[in-house]
């Protein structure tokens, strides 16, 4: 019985660690691509050129409808002292500017969603962003990392997996 407890013992000294060794524990991480997506586009050149264009087509649609307001104001005036003939052809500009500033807002409107579009679906980034991912998941022991956008996968996870801001930092911004 002696000889047995101690085999008993000596396998369990020897095989036991091994068994635990053997098993593998799987980490996760998971990244709000949407932050990194934000933070590596503030600061970008395309970006920049966007909120450019943004701006320029803001200030063309400002300067439009203060023209067409100063119409209506001439309008009212023209109405005011009974003079309907100039009301008529101030209604007949105050028409045709009205459709222009309609025209010009949806095309710049499909030009600057088609620009934002470009930008977020930017090939270069995305090739960073899994060299990035890929380092820190082999460096730090990651068998996983998911997407916080595709939340209907994840029902809930610990803030300590969280690593966007980790994945920020490794791309620099």
């Amino acid at each position: 019985m002696n000889k047995t407890i101690r085999y008993f013992f000596i396998c369990l000294f020897f095989i036991l660690p091994h068994a635990f060794a053997q098993q593998q524990i799987t980490r996760f991480g998971v990244v709000d691509t949407s932050r990194v997506y934000q933070s590596y586009f503030r600061n970008s050149t395309a970006v920049r050129n966007y909120e450019s264009k943004k701006a320029q087509f803001q200030e063309e649609i400002n300067k439009r409808t203060l023209e067409l307001q100063n119409l209506q104001a001439q309008k009212l005036e023209y109405e005011k002292n009974d003079n309907q003939s100039a009301a008529l052809r101030i209604e007949s500009e105050i028409v045709k500017k009205t459709d222009f500033l309609n025209e010009y807002t949806n095309a710049k409107n499909i030009e600057l969603e088609t620009i934002k579009n470009s930008l977020q679906r930017s090939d270069s980034f995305y090739q960073k962003l899994y060299a990035t991912l890929s380092h820190i998941a082999e460096s730090e022991g990651y068998s996983m990392i998911l997407s916080l956008q595709q939340a209907n996968a994840i029902l809930w996870y610990s803030p300590s997996v969280d690593i966007t801001d980790q994945v920020i930092r490794e791309l620099g911004l």
